[in-house]
C-alpha cells in the first residue's frame, strides 16, 4: 500500500543535501525506473546499462549539494545517467565512474589528500563507513582512482601489481556495492517506490501466467488499452502492433519468460525477464537471447508504449522471435 503523504522531491532533496544519507536512498530508489530507461535507451540491455546507473548513483552521493532546484532533481538525475552513458559509449578516454567529471580531478594547485576531497560534501561520513565496509582489495582500488590522483588503470595496475583487467573488475563490483549500501538506505523508511515495485512485480509475475494460460484476467487486460504500442524490433513497420498478439505469438514460438528484476515509478516500468525456449536445435541459442527487458511507458497505470530492450550486441537481431503478424 502506497503511504497517504510520502515526502516531495524538493523535501528529499533538501534533506539528503543536509547529510542524510536515507533520503538520497529514497530518492534514487523513486527515480531508479527513469534513470534505467535513459541507460536501457542508450546501451541498451546488459552490464553497461546497469554499470551506468549504479554510477551515476554515486555521482548523486557525491555532488547532491549541486542541485539548484531540489524539485527538477529527476531531471538531473537522468541527466546523470545519460553522461555516464555517453561516456561509455565513446571509451575514449578513462573517467572516474563516481562521476566522470573533470572538475573531480584533482588540479596540480590542489592539495591531493583525499579528505580534501570529501570534507566539500555534506555526506562525508556516510561515504567513508560505506568504503570501510568493503573488502580490503576493493577499497584500495577505489581509493585510488577516485580519491586519490593516482586514477588510471594502468598506474593503479602498477601499484596494486595485478593486471588492468583485474584493476576494472574490482572496481565495478566496489562501485556496484557502494551503490547497492545507497539504494539499501531507503529500505530505512517507508516510500512509495517500493509500494510500486512491489506492485509492478506482481503484476509482472501474473501477466506471464496468464499469458501462459492463454486468457489475461480483466483487470490485467484493462492495462493493456487498444491504444497501447509496441515500438522496436517486434513491431511492424509503419503500423501500430498492439503488445498483447505479440505476447502470444512468443508464446506459441516456445519462448518463455520469467522475471529477474523490476524497477517501477508512476509512468516507467521496467521488468528485465530471464528467457527460455523449447527448441532443440542448439544452433536456436544464439537467435534466442537469454535475458530481455521491457521498458514501458504508462498513463494512470494503463500502457501506451512497450518497447523490448535486447542485450548489446545482438549480431543476428532478435531472430528468435516471431514477425509479427
Amino acid at each position: 500500500m502506497l503511504p497517504l503523504n510520502p515526502p516531495t522531491d524538493e523535501e528529499l532533496t533538501r534533506r539528503a543535501q543536509a547529510g542524510e544519507a536515507g533520503a538520497l536512498g529514497l530518492l534514487l530508489a523513486r527515480h531508479q525506473a527513469p534513470m534505467r530507461a535513459v541507460a536501457l535507451s542508450l546501451l541498451g540491455y546488459g552490464p553497461d546499462a546497469e554499470d551506468a546507473v549504479q554510477d551515476a548513483a554515486l555521482t548523486a552521493l557525491r555532488r547532491i549539494g549541486d542541485v539548484r532546484d531540489p524539485a527538477a532533481v529527476g531531471a538531473w538525475l537522468r541527466a546523470i545517467v545519460r553522461n555516464a552513458s555517453r561516456t561509455r559509449l565513446r571509451d575514449t578516454r578513462e573517467t572516474p565512474g563516481l562521476d566522470g567529471l573533470d572538475h573531480l580531478r584533482l588540479r596540480d594547485d590542489e592539495t591531493s589528500h583525499p579528505e580534501q576531497l570529501i570534507e566539500q560534501h555534506a555526506m562525508r561520513d556516510w561515504i567513508w563507513d560505506a568504503v570501510d565496509e568493503l573488502p580490503p582489495k576493493l577499497r584500495l582500488v577505489l581509493m585510488l582512482r577516485h580519491f586519490s590522483g593516482i586514477t588510471s588503470y594502468q598506474e593503479i595496475a602498477d601499484v596494486c601489481e595485478v593486471p588492468v583487467g583485474t584493476v576494472r573488475s574490482r572496481l565495478n563490483q566496489a562501485r556496484g556495492k557502494m551503490a547497492q549500501v545507497l539504494l539499501s538506505t531507503a529500505n530505512q523508511t517507508h516510500d512509495d517506490a517500493a509500494a510500486l515495485t512491489e506492485d509492478s512485480r506482481n503484476e509482472a509475475v501474473e501477466t506471464l501466467q496468464a499469458s501462459e494460460r492463454g486468457q489475461l484476467p480483466q483487470e490485467i487486460s484493462e492495462l493493456w488499452p487498444a491504444e497501447s504500442e509496441l515500438v522496436g524490433p517486434l513491431s511492424r513497420p509503419g503500423a501500430r502492433t498492439h503488445p498483447v498478439p505479440v505476447m502470444r505469438q512468443t508464446l506459441e514460438f516456445g519462448v518463455r519468460q520469467s522475471v529477474r528484476h523490476v524497477v517501477a515509478s508512476r509512468d516507467i516500468t521496467i521488468w528485465e525477464m530471464d528467457v527460455t525456449h523449447n527448441v532443440t536445435d542448439h544452433a536456436a541459442d544464439h537467435i534466442c537471447p537469454p535475458t530481455l527487458a521491457w521498458l514501458m511507458f504508462r498513463e494512470n497505470r494503463r500502457v501506451q508504449k512497450l518497447r523490448l530492450i535486447f542485450p548489446v550486441p545482438v549480431s543476428t537481431g532478435p531472430a528468435g522471435f516471431p514477425e509479427p503478424a
